[in-house]
């Protein structure tokens, strides 16, 4: 199954699992945001990435521009290793690497969880590639991309044994919208995907195909 495919058996799979209140309230949560066009005003195709450095798993200073340096980065904001989607948005990408590497890209996953938290995921999932700590989301509201959680569907998250607080080191229950970016080595985003869905992600392929395609006309 492509990435889109495993989201939706994942979404089927958890919500047969949950009660329907905590499903609905899910449900009107991610409306309610789309509704609010939260992230329609996020860095897009065209726009410059802001520059930034933030700590990885092992808690050393990486800045974008270094990396950058070497050659284009799939850039993707996930919410955090408790998220399941996330999860699988990151295990594809490993799965892909291989293939980006090939034509000299680098993928950065950014999260607001703090170091430690980060490294659990990346030894978990067994990622080869950068995760980085953005603790307060300093750097995703700079892209457009944090909003704050509803207070009910934060009760829903409290129920399910999901402490989002512990994992991002601060009470502000603030997440970034999932966003993935290709960003060229002159800082320029050449490929732009936001969704407030966060059933809903860029699969791998489809940024792969945006990759060649901007290697063909650099």
């Amino acid at each position: 199954m492509n990435l889109t495919e495993q989201l939706k058996a994942k979404r089927i799979e958890s919500e047969a699992a949950r009660d329907k209140i905590q499903v609905e309230t899910m449900r009107r949560a991610t409306e309610q945001l789309l509704n609010e066009g939260v992230g329609n005003n996020a860095l897009g195709v065209g726009d410059t990435i802001p520059p930034f450095a933030l700590p990885n798993a092992h808690g050393r200073q990486i800045k974008i521009a270094d990396l950058l340096e070497r050659g284009p980065i799939i850039l993707t904001f996930y919410r955090g290793g408790w998220c399941p989607y996330c999860n699988l948005e990151l295990r594809a990408y490993q799965k892909n690497l291989a293939k980006i590497k090939s034509h000299g890209a680098q993928v950065v996953a950014v999260s607001p969880e703090l170091p430690d938290q980060s490294l659990s995921n990346k030894e978990k999932l067994a990622l080869d590639f950068q995760v980085l700590s953005d603790v307060g989301n300093a750097v995703a509201d700079n892209f457009g991309l944090v909003f704050q959680m509803p207070n009910n569907l934060a009760e829903v998250y409290q129920q399910l044994n999901c402490d989002i607080t512990k994992h991002n080191g601060d009470e502000t229950w603030k997440l970034p919208v999932p966003a993935t970016y290709l960003v060229a080595p002159d800082h320029r985003i050449i490929f732009s995907y936001v969704n407030a869905d966060y059933l809903k992600r860029a699969d791998p392929q489809q940024v792969l195909m945006s990759l060649v395609d901007w290697k063909l006309h650099a």
